[in-house]
């Protein structure tokens, strides 16, 4: 039997035993989406696979969009209409519309705005109860009372991070990267965040990313929750404190 070839014959020892593989087993959809990540099109309309409920974060609402090139001109992109899609299905309508731009190699670190919980119930039971017990009733929900997140992009290429922390309810994971419209792909997709599920976002490649963002009420710093956002500070050089007297 013929002995297979050592390929790496020609280097030395230190480095041969310093060798390691790039394993490029992609794995499953249900693996990847908490772990390595997906394209934001394999998740938009997918939400019912039996190998994705366990690991799609309740109230999460990822859905494609339409974007309309313009010759010579750019791009026309849809998010939403009235009475159709999933803003209207779920009986979302955002009462602030806000953008944000992020510079390329930059982030924004981990943010979350808190649930309402009714006076009469805990939290754990009123969120079992709206989103595992009767996920569908969206006229349950605190659209009035508490901050909802549908976001989408103008501009570049984004890595978007979810971790929900509700109480009551599974901590599960979800990373998607999603492309702005200037970058016409399946990935050009809206995404609705519930309250109570932490989110974060960096900019993948050398390209400014911008965000359009709508919220169930109008920004109230109380509603704003950091969670390791220190990335978000660009630190001094020591010599330039030192100087200061920091």
């Amino acid at each position: 039997m013929k002995m297979k070839k050592d390929l790496w014959h020609g280097l030395n020892e230190r480095a041969r035993k310093a060798l390691a593989s790039r394993d490029y087993k992609t794995g499953s959809l249900g693996q990847r989406v908490p772990e390595s990540g997906v394209d934001a099109g394999e998740l938009a309309g997918t939400r019912s696979k039996a190998e994705l409920k366990k690991v799609w974060i309740p109230g999460v609402e990822i859905f494609s969009r339409t974007i309309h090139p313009q010759r010579h001109r750019g791009s026309f992109g849809e998010l939403t209409r009235e009475s159709e899609g999933i803003l209207a299905k779920i009986g979302l309508r955002p009462k602030q519309w806000s953008t944000a731009r992020m510079f390329a190699n930059s982030a924004k670190g981990f943010h979350i705005h808190p649930p309402s919980i009714p006076d009469d119930t805990t939290a754990e039971e009123w969120l079992r109860r709206l989103f595992i017990g009767q996920p569908q009733s969206y006229s349950l929900r605190r659209y009035d009372r508490e901050q909802w997140d549908v976001m989408f992009f103008l501009q570049g290429r984004a890595e978007v991070f979810l971790r929900d922390v509700r109480a009551g309810l599974p901590v599960r994971n979800m990373r998607l990267f999603v492309d702005g419209d200037n970058l016409r792909s399946r990935n050009n997709v809206g995404i609705v965040i519930p309250p109570g599920v932490a989110h974060a976002i960096r900019a993948e490649g050398s390209e400014d990313v911008i965000m359009v963002y709508g919220t169930s009420t109008t920004f109230q710093p109380e509603f704003e929750g950091r969670i390791a956002s220190e990335i978000e500070t660009a630190e001094l050089p020591a010599s330039w404190r030192k100087f200061l007297g920091q």
